[in-house]
């Protein structure tokens, strides 16, 4: 640790090796990153090891505490050494960059590959296509097929992939068929589909929880982020794993922080069902604008309870005005108004 004498010169050998005047007082403690030293008018920055005040250029590369990211250790044993009194500080740090990730806005739904327009975050507002492994708005796969004649075409021409022009299976079993298709070219959605086939039971599969996880954990690691939230209602619930209600929130905002409504809305009841009504709010908030009606609901319930206020609810409905505004279209309305699941919002 650097020291200073009574004339303000600085007895820190490193600083001496450098011929270098160093401005640091005489109650420096221990804990810090980096030292501003001047050398002839110009600045230079030092990293120093918190627990024995190495520099670089004697320890070679120092690495910072991965959690924290204010400190740097010449080596293990010095980490450990000084992690009583690191401890306090490092988690509340640690904690910060973690709510800066976590409260991010995150980026939009992919948008539809035929009209080009945001997809909806509501489920029935998008057709996942086995054909070509496509996600379509419900728009899209609603239109109308004619021909250069300007004539509607047959049924089978109506039930066409609007992106590959594929008929759509006849059958459970082909539909299936082609899902186990897409499965064996490694598509993340097929496989986390059928993850949800067996979680509830559908299609002929048997109810197998522990499958279920498999396979959410296989769409997890092929990079489909959506599959987190089905392993966040395992443990929220118990579905084949020990209820664990910090486990399921830890899935729940990996979820989240890729844009996953739902799971951003999950953790928004969680944290109400803790009495965090702050964090709460700014999770409904987050799943508002992206699109999830349930959250602005919550955030009404909260304002009529007295837990959010007017300004609070004003915002989420503007927020969810300005989603609807970037998903609305005539031909989503036309497929909205014909069937029931094609509703978008």
């Amino acid at each position: 640790m650097s020291t200073e004498k009574e004339d303000g010169v600085c007895e820190n050998k490193l600083c001496n090796d450098l011929d270098i005047k160093c401005g640091i007082s005489s109650n420096l403690t221990q804990g810090i990153d980096s030292i501003n030293v001047n050398n002839n008018n110009s600045t230079i920055s030092v990293s120093v090891c918190a627990n024995c005040g190495k520099g670089e250029e004697e320890s070679h590369k120092l690495k910072s505490c991965t959690a924290c990211k204010l400190v740097k250790y010449c080596s293990r044993d010095c980490q450990i050494a000084h992690r009583s009194q690191h401890k306090k500080e490092c988690r509340k740090r640690a904690a910060e960059l973690h709510d800066e990730k976590l409260f991010k806005q995150p980026p939009p739904k992919d948008d539809c590959p035929i009209c080009f327009q945001q997809l909806p975050s509501l489920h029935t507002g998008s057709r996942y296509k086995t054909c070509c492994g496509k996600t379509i708005c419900s728009g899209c796969s609603y239109a109308p097929v004619y021909d250069d004649q300007g004539n509607k075409v047959d049924e089978d021409k109506q039930n066409e992939c609007a992106f590959c022009r594929v008929v759509a299976p006849k059958s459970i079993e082909e539909m299936m068929e082609r899902e186990r298709n897409r499965m064996e070219k490694d598509d993340p959605i097929a496989i986390s589909d059928l993850g949800s086939y067996y979680r509830d039971g559908l299609h002929g599969f048997p109810r197998d929880y522990t499958k279920a996880l498999e396979l959410y954990h296989r769409a997890v690691e092929l990079g489909y982020s959506k599959a987190y939230n089905g392993i966040g209602y395992a443990y929220q619930y118990g579905q084949g794993v020990e209820v664990d209600i910090k486990k399921a929130s830890h899935y729940f905002e990996l979820a989240a922080m890729r844009g996953d409504v739902t799971a951003r809305h999950n953790l928004g009841v969680n944290e109400e069902n803790a009495g965090n009504i702050e964090r709460t709010l700014r999770h409904y908030m987050i799943a508002v604008r992206g699109g999830y009606s349930n959250s602005l609901k919550k955030i009404k319930e909260l304002y009529s309870n007295g837990h959010a206020t007017k300004d609070d609810y004003t915002k989420a409905l503007r927020l969810y005005q300005a989603y609807l505004n970037e998903i609305k279209s005539d031909q989503r309305d036309k497929a909205a108004a014909a069937r029931e699941d094609n509703r978008y919002y």
